[in-house]
């Protein structure tokens, strides 16, 4: 189903790696009345003089942990929270009240500024500078887990714009080593597990061999007519020599995009620079489609990975890590809220179309 046909997609979809995660496709619902939203402007000004994130008003935040290429000319920069979701300044262990139980909320919150530049956007960030915020991210995520065996995963996201909870203008990232494995990773390593252990072999690598070589022609059985035609690489946004950035089949948000090793590669922690460098070069033209389609995109990432421990040590073979792109182009309903399910207005055929027809510079 393509935006030139005028049959409106009105159906539940199945998430292929966590089943118990449907999506509604209801384009329909995308012409209902309500009032246009204009794109957020953003700060584009390099410097600002309140700004705690920006270069020389480093007295401003919580001393330097890390600084790239060197902490006085600094293009990258990590800094503790001041506001720390988790924090390791204390540790109580965990509490049984009867049914309820507690467990303490200890770990580690870090920021990641992203750039010293205060306005640049991601795909205004060159691609050697997105390797290495990408190499920071490894890099950090291994320090953390290596430092106390008590934490059990570590979280790389990013929130840009007021939409997706970004409280600071200045481009940056977080980073937060918790106690526990999330839910949602949790789901994804479990179903990706009983895939392999069904059909033997990674069910993300099924995917992107289905994204690259599938192809079908579904008609209706009484009147004929096409249902849907897939065609090969209709759901692929942008492919690199080592990475792929795809339009989930199944997206939760209607310009949801993510980016994963070609090749299988259940941890992020083994992803070597010249890796990086192409997961860069992957990113920044897929952001840069986004921005093209959407202008202003108000946005969440976040990255997955093979979870730490004895419970996931035989997910090297079936799991992959992966990088999930969220803009905010809408706000939650009750019916979503209540009900669990996403409602997207746009179909995933057609987010991915105009993606792809983005004409972007080498």
């Amino acid at each position: 189903m393509t935006r030139h046909q005028s049959r409106p997609v009105r159906e539940i979809r199945i998430n292929p790696i966590v089943p118990s995660e449907s999506v509604l496709v209801s384009t329909a619902r995308g012409m209902r009345p309500r009032k246009a939203e204009q794109p957020v402007a953003r700060d584009r000004r390099q410097q600002v003089a309140t700004c705690p994130f920006c270069r020389g008003n480093e007295h401003m935040t919580p001393p330097t942990l890390y600084a790239w290429p060197d902490e006085k000319d600094w293009a990258i920069r990590i800094v503790e929270n001041l506001f720390p979701v988790l924090a390791d300044d204390r540790s109580e262990g965990a509490l049984n009240l009867g049914l309820q139980q507690v467990i303490d909320g200890y770990g580690r919150h870090e920021v990641i500024i992203d750039h010293w530049n205060h306005g640049i956007a991601l795909h205004e960030m060159s691609e050697a500078h997105l390797q290495a915020l990408a190499q920071t991210y490894r890099d950090r995520m291994r320090f953390l887990l290596e430092r106390d065996p008590r934490i059990k995963y570590v979280m790389v996201f990013k929130n840009f714009g007021p939409a997706a909870g970004a409280s600071i203008a200045h481009t940056h990232s977080q980073i937060i080593a918790m106690p526990v494995v999330p839910e949602n990773v949790i789901n994804e390593a479990e179903h990706s597990r009983i895939h392999y252990r069904k059909f033997g072999r990674c069910i993300f690598c099924a995917l992107i061999d289905e994204a690259l070589t599938f192809e079908a022609t579904i008609y209706d059985r009484e009147s004929g007519e096409v249902r849907r035609r897939i065609h090969v690489g209709q759901y692929v946004i942008e492919r690199g020599e080592r990475f792929l950035a795809i339009k989930p089949f199944a997206s939760r948000f209607e310009w949801e995009i993510h980016i994963l090793p070609s090749r299988h590669q259940a941890d992020f922690l083994q992803a070597s620079d010249e890796d990086l460098a192409d997961f860069a070069r992957v990113l920044r033209r897929a952001m840069a489609r986004l921005d093209h389609v959407i202008g202003g995109a108000q946005y969440n990432f976040f990255l997955h990975t093979q979870p730490r421990g004895e419970d996931y040590a035989d997910c090297q073979p079936s799991y992959h890590w992966h990088l999930e792109i969220c803009p905010r182009t809408s706000i939650p309903t009750g019916f979503e809220l209540g009900s669990g399910l996403y409602v997207s207005t746009v179909s995933p055929e057609e987010a991915a179309e105009r993606l792809r027809a983005v004409q972007i510079d080498p």
